[in-house]
């Protein structure tokens, strides 16, 4: 074959490229995304409209129904729509055909979105829209309290400097800060005191609205100088708000103080967290389509370290619910077991063969087909995930075959005493056509994957390019790395003289190897006289053979079925529904007894928070 023969005349090149690939790998590696999954990239939009004090009712029926009615009319693509309407704002979430460009659909949503703005309710605002795909995935935490500060100082710290210096990560998204109380200027009004002052709430208002500006002034020229004008009448402080005047009635100033009562307030709560029985913030981190699971978690972790410098030292931070760790433990634990299965597979080939210079080559090759796949699938914009990893491991059986049969061959002629170059063109070349229907066959079954929609496309087709790069990889490398490593062991017609040379270190492993291939030749004669036995009673094994594949399908009802194995992450979720319209308050009381009666069912010791 014209390849074997250029890898023989030209083993240099080879090895350098064998070398090069080597070398090189890793670091495309390092480049290359780390999750547990594919990326599954179905485009998805949320239009989230408000309006508060609407019930959600009527949100599904003036707001809801008029985009969805537009969207279906205008938007290309869509695969499906699904809305859901609460008090004071729904949620409509657009489905995309694989392959949509999201930049698109995000564009003409926004555009459908604002053509209907007039035909909503008077004081109706923009929606918000938001695009995302099944791979935004929360995979950190962060529970932000204090034991000094109120709710409304620790949530504007997460939201005004945390919140902010996380942004800056790369691949990270990170929503609204959930629990705490928003920070608002609020004004209780005196509505006896207001109506004895012939005043109304809009008088109050426009008071705070004259009372707070900031004109642009420009400069003045004095003298020599020209200076800037500051025409700033923002009082320093909140309650300085309630020195305001209203009206003079008389020769009276009324204030705001005489009617209302300025404060540092909130906003009415309406979601509660609680961190190991303190009231705090949670600051979700998510990652955005593709982007490394572990770089934006150690990015993230990183930045909070800087952050925490800056910010006061009353604010505790603790990390909850870290999926990096759950990821690294799952793709480790792929990587290993593909290690181990690396070598024992090298080993059987030891004890098979007898030749540790045979066992070498094959342990190189195997390697490199791995590493070769991995720079294809890095190249194609893949990631590092369990299924790639699984792929691969799956395909460490597959790839001894090509160079074993070589290597087998190749010994075949020589042996039968021809010379060494010949002896490595006829062996590897005899087997080059079969060898290559073998891989085509194995890249067949593979085929099918393509053809998958949805969900399983996204998981699978990665499997399946990293077994199909692999096993080509390994027909390559067994045609060209493989003979060149032969003749370079093999540079004597017949090696085998340096066997009456062994060094006694190496000796117990030859007599293993020896006891070894005995034992086999015995299992062999026994295999033998069995398989004799079973043509001689072709029927009755067949009518066995049958009954024992009949009664292994009887077995299917009883088997679960699910899209993912069961996975214990060392964590657990409880949702607790109270009545309908429960408070707020009364529902964080119940969740309150629920943790009392976890903690007394569970040791400190075992638990690392709630």
């Amino acid at each position: 074959m014209w390849i074997v023969r250029l890898a023989l005349r030209r083993p240099y090149t080879f090895v350098v490229a064998a070398l090069l690939l080597l070398l090189m790998t890793p670091f495309v590696i390092t480049k290359t995304p780390t999750d547990i999954f594919p990326a599954i990239n179905i485009p998805v939009v949320s239009v989230i409209w408000s309006y508060t004090g609407l019930p959600a009712d009527q949100i599904a029926q003036r707001l809801v129904y008029g985009e969805e009615r537009a969207l279906t009319t205008t938007v290309d693509n869509i695969e499906h729509i699904e809305s859901t309407s609460y008090d004071s704002f729904g949620v409509i979430k657009v489905f995309f055909q694989q392959g949509t460009n999201p930049s698109t659909a995000v564009a003409q949503l926004t555009a459908v979105s604002q053509t209907i703005l007039k035909q909503l309710p008077p004081g109706t605002t923009p929606p918000l829209i938001i695009q995302y795909s099944a791979s935004t995935v929360s995979i950190l935490q962060f529970g932000i309290s204090s034991t000094k500060l109120s709710e409304q100082q620790v949530f504007d710290i997460a939201l005004n400097q945390i919140r902010v210096g996380l942004i800056s990560v790369p691949g990270v998204s990170i929503p609204y800060p959930y629990g705490g109380k928003q920070r608002v200027v609020s004004v209780d009004l005196d509505l006896k005191a207001l109506e004895a002052n012939n005043l109304v709430e809009s008088d109050v208002v426009t008071a705070i609205s004259n009372g707070s500006l900031t004109y642009p002034s420009g400069t003045a020229k004095i003298g020599g100088k020209e200076v800037p004008i500051d025409l700033n009448v923002n009082p320093p402080r909140i309650d300085l708000l309630n020195n305001l005047p209203i009206k003079s009635v008389g020769g009276t100033v009324i204030h705001i103080s005489d009617v209302a009562q300025v404060r540092d307030g909130y906003f009415p709560q309406e979601n509660i967290v609680r961190q190991d029985g303190v009231r705090s913030t949670l600051l979700s981190i998510f990652k955005n389509g593709s982007a490394s699971t572990l770089s934006v978690a150690a990015g993230a972790k990183a930045a909070m370290a800087n952050i925490l410098k800056t910010v006061t030292s009353d604010i505790q931070v603790k990390q909850f619910a870290d999926q990096s760790v759950f990821v690294k433990a799952a793709v480790s634990g792929v990587v290993r077991e593909g290690v181990i299965a690396a070598a024992l597979t090298a080993l059987m080939i030891l004890l098979f063969l007898g030749s540790w210079r045979s066992t070498l080559i094959i342990a190189v090759s195997i390697p490199l087909s791995v590493l070769s796949s991995l720079a294809i699938l890095s190249l194609l914009g893949e990631t590092i995930n369990i299924m790639t990893l699984g792929g691969l491991a799956l395909a460490v059986g597959i790839l001894v075959d090509d160079a074993t049969v070589t290597i087998e061959n190749v010994e075949r002629h020589l042996a039968s005493g021809e010379k060494l170059e010949d002896g490595i063109l006829k062996g590897a070349g005899e087997i080059a056509l079969p060898a290559m229907v073998s891989t085509f066959c194995i890249c067949i079954v593979f085929v099918p994957m393509f053809s998958l929609s949805g969900v399983a496309r996204y998981l699978f087709v990665p499997l399946a390019e990293a077994v199909m790069f692999a096993v080509i990889s390994s027909y390559v490398l067994s045609r060209t790395l493989v003979p060149t490593m032969i003749m370079w062991f093999e540079r004597r017609r017949h090696d085998r003289a340096a066997a009456t040379h062994v060094p006694f270190w190496i000796r117990p492993l030859v007599a293993l190897q020896q006891g070894f291939e005995k034992a086999f030749d015995r299992f062999r004669g026994a295999y033998a006289n069995l398989l004799g036995t079973v043509l001689g009673n072709r029927a009755a094994f067949t009518a066995g053979f049958l009954s024992f594949c009949v009664a292994t399908w009887l077995l299917v009802p009883f088997l679960g079925q699910n899209f993912f194995p069961a996975v214990d992450a060392g964590t657990f979720r409880l949702h607790v529904r109270a009545p309908t319209a429960t408070r707020i308050e009364q529902t964080a009381k119940l969740v309150d007894e629920v943790e009392a009666a976890i903690r007394r069912q569970i040791p400190a010791n075992e638990m690392e928070g709630i």
